[in-house]
């Protein structure tokens, strides 16, 4: 980056569902140049909120704007759920969409060292039918990372992964994410304490976003971190408080 990325300012974000108020009022700030884990229930609109800061999706009121007062439009790269990968392209195919749909120069090998990264070297040609559910988030990945954007939106970006492997991309993420503005949605409070600067967790009806919580230490922090291991105990109490019986 040539330049460095702004923080997210969310002010008084409002979203209704017919007569039903998802959330309201909701205010925060994702730092320039970290990393933010925002955790809660399912369903309660983290999904909904990552795709309005995106501008994929309307909010009811509020807004949603750069530190740096410029526009947010072409500055953000956004990894779904979904691997959302094209099934008659190639992996090589799918990590450049974004290139290819600006019509811009491709980066054959920057994409391929990617793939390589993320332990898909060798299956640059393959199509996505012919691979797991992990390696097809792990492809989604790498378009995420090859659009070397300022700021990544990730919702649940490792959940298709086996334990280790998650481990290992979740070093890769935050060695390739340093420096951007991060706003990571996850179910996992371990993930959240290794990666996270800072915490938030999402919760009621309507919605209300806590304290944040700031992690000390430098990502990607060891499992076995007595901090990360604190950490990741209050934040599964309180996740725990907040599940319906």
């Amino acid at each position: 980056m040539n330049t460095p990325p702004p923080g997210i300012l969310v002010r008084n974000l409002a979203l209704r569902f017919g007569g039903d108020v998802v959330f309201e009022n909701l205010n925060f700030e994702v730092p320039a140049g970290r990393l933010l884990a925002l955790l809660g229930p399912s369903g309660v609109g983290k999904t909904s909120l990552l795709r309005i800061i995106a501008g994929l999706e309307t909010a009811a009121s509020g807004s949603v704007m750069a530190s740096d007062s410029a526009p947010l439009h072409g500055r953000v790269a956004y990894m779904a759920q979904q691997d959302l990968l094209l099934p008659w392209a190639n992996l090589l195919s799918n990590v450049m969409l974004g290139a290819t749909l600006r019509h811009e120069k491709k980066d054959i090998d920057r994409a391929a060292h990617l793939l390589s990264q993320v332990g898909l070297a060798g299956r640059e040609r393959a199509l996505p039918a012919a691979l797991s559910g992990g390696m097809r988030q792990r492809a989604a990945l790498a378009r995420t990372l090859y659009e070397q954007r300022p700021v990544v939106l990730m919702d649940e970006p490792f959940s298709a992964l086996d334990s280790i492997t998650r481990a290992r991309i979740q070093n890769l993420a935050a060695e390739l994410l340093a420096g951007r503005t991060v706003l990571l949605i996850t179910h996992d409070p371990m993930e959240a304490c290794r990666l996270g600067h800072h915490l938030l967790v999402l919760s009621g009806q309507p919605a209300r976003l806590g304290n944040a919580v700031e992690v000390h230490g430098q990502p990607p922090r060891a499992a076995d971190d007595p901090l990360v291991l604190h950490t990741q105990g209050k934040l599964l109490n309180t996740l725990e408080a907040m599940a319906p019986e």
